[in-house]
């Protein structure tokens, strides 16, 4: 908690966010390249109907783009599926009340491109080069291409009322010396936030690349993993979070069973899982079931009524007797309230299970703690909960601290998130 509680305020002194973070929709794991107004305007309705507030738009709405072979660099609208342009689906969104976000990857070519072969020599290493998805990295310290692509950029975003730019960068540059690139880069993107100030960004950068000062300066999101498994997310959003504030960190609910991992997962641990960060959502929500549906718009309200203390509050982490067990929390900076997760994610090493330790409250203080009803069961061993998780519980926050709250003994991959209050006296 020291190295957070260091960095954290710190970052929080000069960062760009000014306004709370949006509950956020992306389309890529619900359609991947499968665009079109017919295809994602039930989607948007969808999205509109649980509570999202940020609409994007992932890879695929571009100049011959139909998969990852081929069309990076083309940045012009495509007109085959998008034949009147992005306007008709922006309208749509902006109608269900949510704001729109795109999808770019300004710093890749692919080689099957029309930039590529009016430019071979704007690629950053020979053609023949090692390539990731098909692309390679297109040569930012070049001026010509630094200008091509801000003018690009600047004719999408002026053309239509885009809120938000997901900023993708899918493979490693592989060069010595990519001091020039990256100081391009940083110019690339603060040309455009000067162009365009309403314009948030995500540093996406195939999940967990390039999560660093210098972006997060220039950027009001990141993306730590292209995984949403929520067992991978636990850990990934624990580490990376030591550095990174958690309104930063785009935290997804994704499918039942991950695209990434293939494993399966309750929708109460993805929903708890994604609970903490920027929240959003990764998945074909017209899919749902009616009742999946009002479950996950109840977690959006959860996450909106707590979104100031989530998002505005100090991280702390617990120490667990067992280390299945991953405790974490953001608690308000006066101390009288804090929203904490206690996950298990591997199989438990005692038939007892760890007590819940609450740190960072006020020790003189006493609390009611309470379950938070995810309206999504949580799956334990044991033939009833402790007594205290049906009504909730007042301590002090000293006991709170020291010795914890007893537990269920739950299956791994469950997850039960408190709320903490100051009691009134």
């Amino acid at each position: 908690m020291d190295a957070s509680d260091r960095l954290h305020p710190w970052i929080r002194s000069w960062s760009t966010i000014h306004r709370p973070r949006p509950v956020t929709l992306n389309t890529w794991e619900a359609v991947y390249f499968d665009q079109s107004l017919e295809r994602l305007a039930p989607l948007v309705d969808r999205a509109a109907q649980v509570g999202v507030e940020r609409f994007v738009l992932d890879d695929g709405w571009f100049l011959g783009c139909t998969d990852d072979k081929r069309a990076l660099g083309d940045w012009i609208v495509d007109p085959e599926r998008w034949p009147d342009g992005l306007g008709p689906l922006i309208e749509r969104v902006e109608s269900a009340g949510m704001e729109f976000g795109l999808w770019v990857e300004p710093e890749m070519i692919s080689g099957n491109s029309d930039l590529a072969r009016r430019h071979p020599d704007w690629l950053l290493t020979d053609a023949s080069s090692p390539t990731r998805r098909w692309q390679h990295v297109i040569d930012l310290a070049n001026p010509d291409v630094s200008a091509h692509l801000f003018e690009r950029l600047d004719a999408l975003l002026s053309e239509y009322p885009i809120r938000y730019l997901k900023w993708d960068h899918n493979r490693d540059v592989l060069v010595e010396g990519t001091g020039a690139q990256v100081r391009a880069l940083y110019a690339l993107i603060d040309r455009v936030r000067a162009a365009h100030p309403h314009v948030e960004i995500e540093a996406c950068a195939a999940g967990g690349g390039r999560i660093d000062l210098g972006m997060l300066r220039r950027v009001e999101r990141v993306w730590a993993s292209d995984t949403n498994d929520p067992l991978d997310r636990q850990r990934i959003q624990r580490w990376t979070g030591i550095l990174v504030p958690p309104e930063y960190l785009g935290s997804h609910l994704g499918d039942a069973q991950a695209h990434f991992t293939g494993r399966v997962s309750t929708l109460g641990f993805r929903l708890a899982t994604a609970l903490f960060g920027h929240a959003g959502i990764e998945s074909d929500l017209t899919r749902l079931s009616d009742d999946e549906i009002g479950v996950i718009r109840s977690w959006v309200s959860q996450h909106r009524a707590h979104r100031d203390l989530l998002h505005g509050g100090r991280v702390v982490r617990g120490d667990s007797d067992d280390a299945a067990v991953l405790v974490h929390g953001v608690v308000a900076d006066d101390r009288s309230q804090a929203l904490y997760s206690y996950a298990v994610i591997d199989p438990a090493e005692a038939a007892l299970p760890a007590p819940c330790r609450l740190p960072g409250l006020d020790p003189q203080r006493r609390y009611a703690v309470r379950a938070v009803d995810l309206s999504s069961p949580v799956k334990s061993v044991q033939d009833a909960p402790p007594a205290w998780l049906a009504e909730g519980v007042e301590m002090p926050g000293l006991l709170l601290a020291e010795l914890g709250l007893p537990m269920p003994l739950l299956m791994p991959g469950n997850a039960v998130v408190l709320s903490v209050t100051e009691a009134r006296s």
